[in-house]
């Protein structure tokens, strides 16, 4: 029987990180938390629920958790809220971050449960957040795993670059624990870890590299949230308090599949869009250049750009947002193949565009939040990559098993 490592994963969703991970075969996961705020009913633990048996499952806002309650792991992962992750100096409790805020809670559980790695997801924009304040929601992240004793890399990838369905691009942190053999590469050889022997690159291989740019991260996060303002490139890493970044242009992949090729035969006729909402549909994802009224009755000029309608089956499909079910400028439309006729995408397509299994969601819970999920979910084939990515690192860097 081969060896299985352990996996906490937390904001759990769906089971997106559990998915890709576990169909590599190397991976475990013995805990997992998701918690909806807000909401009576737990969907989206509900489901995750239904399809996995083997673990401890809890159901609570994740800073009621006690990390003593979380199994040792070797590796932790989670896609978290982009948040402002700014702190403040207070004259009884020092350093304290805001509340509710769900970065110092994963922070939490990292300075008692010290894995090995560490694997986070969130929105492209993270790196470049506040919009007042350019990178310094980043700085902080990287000052809190530096101080833990990690080496830190990251890389936006667009899913659709490498093969998979749908145009989702994501900032993937990863984390380890740093060892000599990983100080020398890091230290020395920046567009070498950024371009093909760092834990990114081999697996998302890049075909152009800007020169570097360097940038310290300082250890007081009180001076990083009043002062720090540095514009993050696509990819990059931090050690020692020293941020290397750079953009990089990723090595496109040929024949991956596109959104036709996940579209379904005989859909029922509830998707597709009536004849009397045509018009509201064309006017929504038109291009616009009108005045419009604020609510204190001023006028303003509102312009945007068209969407394409239908939306094309011979490419992979523009990012899913939670908001697929509504009647929405960014909700997908097509040409139904089979029928001719103008719809809406199923949930079950919407759950393949992600690389779950059909009908994943159909689990109780109402179709609106069948596709929030998917609107919140990764792309699993992704992370399916890295898992089995790590181990390879794992060797490369001669880090124990």
């Amino acid at each position: 029987m081969s060896t299985k490592y352990d996996v906490v994963e937390l904001f759990a969703g769906v089971g997106g990180f559990r998915v890709g991970l576990e169909a590599g075969g190397k991976w475990n996961v013995v805990y997992a938390n998701q918690w909806e705020p807000g909401r009576k009913n737990q969907w989206a633990f509900d489901c995750y629920v239904s399809h996995f048996s083997s673990g401890v499952h809890t159901n609570q806002d994740v800073a009621t958790v006690d990390a003593s309650d979380i199994p040792d792991h070797k590796l932790i992962v989670g896609g978290f809220p982009c948040q402002d992750y700014s702190v403040a100096a207070t004259l009884a409790q020092g350093i304290k971050g805001k509340k509710g805020v769900l970065w110092w809670e994963i922070n939490r559980i990292l300075e008692a449960k010290r894995p090995q790695f560490v694997l986070l997801e969130n929105v492209d924009r993270l790196v470049k957040s506040p919009a007042k304040q350019r990178g310094r929601d980043f700085a902080i992240i990287l000052s809190c795993l530096n101080s833990l004793g990690y080496v830190v890399e990251w890389r936006i990838i667009n899913a659709a670059d490498y093969g998979f369905p749908q145009k989702r691009r994501r900032t993937f942190i990863f984390a380890s624990l740093v060892n000599n053999n990983q100080k020398i590469l890091y230290e020395s050889d920046v567009k070498g870890v950024l371009t093909k022997n760092g834990f990114f690159a081999p697996s998302f291989s890049v075909e152009d590299y800007a020169q570097s740019n360097s940038v310290e991260i300082s250890t007081d996060l009180v001076k990083i949230t009043n002062e720090f303002h540095h514009l993050f490139g696509n990819a990059g890493y931090s050690i020692g308090y020293v941020a290397h970044h750079a953009m990089v242009k990723p090595q496109v992949a040929e024949g991956g599949v596109t959104l036709g090729d996940i579209i379904e035969k005989n859909v029922d006729e509830s998707f597709y869009i009536k004849e009397e909402d045509l018009e509201k549909w064309i006017y929504m994802k038109g291009a616009k250049r009108e005045t419009r009224r604020t609510r204190e009755g001023f006028d303003y000029q509102y312009t945007e750009g068209a969407i394409p309608f239908p939306d094309p089956l011979d490419q992979p499909s523009r990012t899913m947002l939670t908001s697929e079910s509504s009647k929405n400028r960014s909700t997908h439309v097509i040409l139904d193949p089979q029928t001719q006729r103008l719809r809406l995408l199923t949930p079950r397509e919407c759950e393949k565009l992600d690389g779950f299994e059909p009908d994943w969601t159909n689990t109780g819970m109402p179709l609106r939040m069948r596709y929030f999920c998917m609107g919140n979910a990764l792309v699993v084939g992704l992370i399916e990559i890295m898992g089995d990515r790590i181990l390879e690192f794992e060797k490369d860097m001669g880090l124990t098993l």
